[in-house]
């Protein structure tokens, strides 16, 4: 499987393409576009490649990871993936902006398709896994494609740092938990895509990490 990096908004976000170069099928993970430069970036790239855009998810729906999900939804025709614990910040998506200071005119947002922890997607012939990783938000889940050996982890897991927990619903206990769990249990050579900054390895963070050694 193929990915591409993205950097969004005045939050910095990362926002994935994934495709399977066999099919073309693509997936848009965490879509942060917050003006139309943004989305003429995206877009262009997808036309520019002959991607087919069959999925939209969100590691999680706090504002930053789902400013562009109504221009994807809309734009390529689907629905919204993401774990239903996440509902609320999805559906008080100008509530979010609000508490940053940001009068922009956005609309509330749904999850119209629920993931849950186990559950397998599909790009091509090539599975990503689900897994449940609450913490930074209640509902935040990860992406781990085992046969290209990366994990799509959101705002749970970053280099060297770890994602904030004083959000609603956040919990820094739970968060922990699910990091030395779900992610550093994974092969050490796994790559670690975060929803901000550069890239790292399971293996990194497992040695080097302060906040999950």
């Amino acid at each position: 499987m193929k990915v591409s990096r993205f950097v969004f908004n005045m939050f910095g976000v990362n926002t994935y393409v994934l495709w399977d170069p066999d099919s073309n099928e693509a997936a848009i993970v965490d879509p942060g576009m917050i003006d139309r430069e943004e989305r003429d970036a995206l877009d262009k790239f997808i036309e520019s490649h002959n991607l087919k855009v069959t999925q939209l998810i969100n590691t999680h729906s706090h504002l930053d990871h789902i400013f562009g999900n109504a221009h994807v939804k809309a734009k390529y025709g689907l629905e919204i993936k993401a774990n239903p614990a996440d509902s609320f910040l999805a559906e008080s998506l100008p509530d979010q902006a609000a508490r940053f200071g940001l009068r922009m005119p956005l609309e509330p947002t749904s999850i119209d398709v629920e993931l849950h922890d186990g559950d397998i997607l599909y790009l091509g012939k090539e599975k990503i896994e689900i897994l449940s990783v609450p913490g930074h938000s209640p509902g935040s889940i990860a992406l781990y494609c085992p046969e290209s050996g990366f994990i799509i982890t959101g705002d749970t897991l970053f280099p060297g740092s770890i994602g904030r927990t004083d959000l609603p619903r956040g919990d820094y206990g739970t968060l922990v938990d699910s990091i030395r769990r779900r992610i550093l249990s994974l092969p050490d050579d796994t790559v670690v895509l975060s929803g901000h900054g550069r890239e790292t390895t399971v293996g990194h963070e497992k040695k080097s990490n302060p906040f999950v050694k």
